[in-house]
This record gives C-alpha cells, sequence and structure tokens, in this order.
C-alpha cells in the first residue's frame, strides 16, 4: 500500500459482524454489539473519517450491493474489506440432521475470490484504494460445539459429514487463502490480521465462546495489527503520538 492522501481523508469499512462489533457476552448469555471494537478504537487514533458499513452474518454477495450504493454518498479515498467467515460457513442445523447428504458453503470460494477481484478492480478504477484483511484464525472444537449447541448427538452427526473437526479449521483457512490471493492478483493492500492472531501464546485466549469471534482483547489486537501496518505504509493517516 502506497497511499499518501492529499488533504482529509475518508475510510469505509465493509465487513461482517466482525468489524460491526457483534461479540458474545457470556454474563448475558447472548450476542451483544460492543463498543469496544476495532473499529471504535481506529476512530480515536486515526486522522481521517470512518463509515462503518460492517453487518452481522454480510457475506460478500450481501455485502458488495451495499457498499456500491453508499460508495456515491460517501466518496471514500480507502474501503477497507474484512469478509470471508461467513461465506465459508455452512447450515449446520442441515448437517446435523442430514450428514449424508451434499452440503455447500454459503458461498463457492471461486465465486468468494473472483467478486474481491472484481470489487478490487472496481476501486481501482475510482482511484479508491482496496485493502483487505485476512481472517482471524476459529478454534475449531469450540466451534464445533457452539454450531451442534452443545448436543452430542448433533455434534456426531457433524463430525461423520466432516470427517475430522480440524477439517473447520482447513476449509476457514482456504477462504484466508483466497484473500490473500486475490490482493497479490489485483496489487490491493493486505493487513494480515490472522499471523497477528498465530503469533500469541494462544490465540484462544482472543476469540469469544463460540469459538469463532474475537473478544475485547481480539479487538485491541486487531486495532494494534491495523495501527502497526498504518505507521509503516501510511503514517498519515494516524493521529501524532502524544508525548
Amino acid at each position: 500500500m502506497s497511499f499518501e492522501p492529499l488533504g482529509s481523508c475518508k475510510i469505509v469499512v465493509c465487513g461482517d459482524s466482525i468489524s460491526a462489533g457483534v461479540v458474545y457476552d457470556e454474563s448475558e448469555q447472548k450476542y451483544v454489539k460492543s463498543k469496544e471494537t476495532f473499529v471504535c478504537m481506529m476512530q480515536n487514533s486515526l486522522n481521517c473519517a470512518i463509515t462503518n458499513l460492517s453487518r452481522f452474518g454480510n457475506t460478500i454477495s450481501t455485502a458488495l450491493p451495499r457498499l456500491k450504493k453508499d460508495m456515491t454518498k460517501e466518496k471514500p479515498d480507502v474501503v477497507l474489506i474484512e469478509l470471508g467467515g461467513n461465506d465459508c460457513d455452512y447450515k449446520w442445523d442441515q448437517i446435523a440432521a442430514n450428514p449424508k447428504a451434499d452440503h455447500k458453503p454459503a458461498t463457492d470460494i471461486k465465486l468468494f475470490e473472483n467478486a474481491l477481484e472484481t470489487l478490487s478492480g472496481s476501486l481501482k478504477t475510482q482511484s479508491i484504494q482496496a485493502v483487505f484483511t485476512t481472517l482471524p484464525p476459529l478454534d475449531p472444537d469450540r466451534y464445533l460445539k457452539w454450531v451442534s449447541r452443545n448436543s452430542s448427538e448433533a455434534a456426531s452427526h457433524i463430525l461423520e459429514w466432516l470427517g475430522s473437526v480440524s477439517r473447520i479449521y482447513w476449509w476457514h483457512e482456504r477462504y484466508n487463502s483466497a484473500v490473500i490471493k486475490a490482493a497479490r492478483n489485483t496489487g490491493a493492500a493486505l493487513i494480515d490480521l490472522r499471523t497477528a492472531f498465530l503469533g500469541t501464546v494462544d490465540f484462544r485466549n482472543y476469540i469469544c465462546k463460540d469459538g469463532i469471534h474475537p473478544n475485547k482483547e481480539g479487538h485491541m489486537l486487531i486495532c494494534s495489527t491495523i495501527s502497526e501496518y498504518l505507521n509503516l505504509k501510511c503514517p498519515s493517516l494516524l493521529k501524532p503520538a502524544i508525548a
């Protein structure tokens, strides 16, 4: 990423529940929208405006039409894209009910990769900097318990279809690789959140009980990773450090 804006700069975030700030509150035993998210944290450290268009459940097919619609109004200089976690997901209740059937992910991986490349190319023609983020890792064991709703029978049926719980991580990793490939093929900027999580002593400490959504510490890690990237590539976007 080589981007030094002239004057004011505007960033649009296009993502799913991670960017939207959805976390699992164990005390409330439900998903809540946190105010301590990486987007909120970045707003305090960036020397520019941020508009967050992220939504819970967003896949690339649901996020991009809204982004296209809002682009005229927002007129961003940078679009940060954080997608993939829902695209690679399955309807686990259907798998649990019929593990011998053929089940498909929400978005075919090739369609996902092609859509990212098309988006990056479209932004480039509008002189807008595309920035992709890799997917924070998931904890397959906790995630299996979550999608099976702690039912041993459902978990057994899902495992029958999967073959191994590690396949959940492997499949998620394939979509992460698709993000990396799309960025490389189109020259989009790439912020590697996944490596930051995996570089900790135990990345599971940064993930909620559901095994996939970053918790408060995870959002802090995402914020610091983005800040480090910008400090190296585009320091003018960051507010001066207070001595």
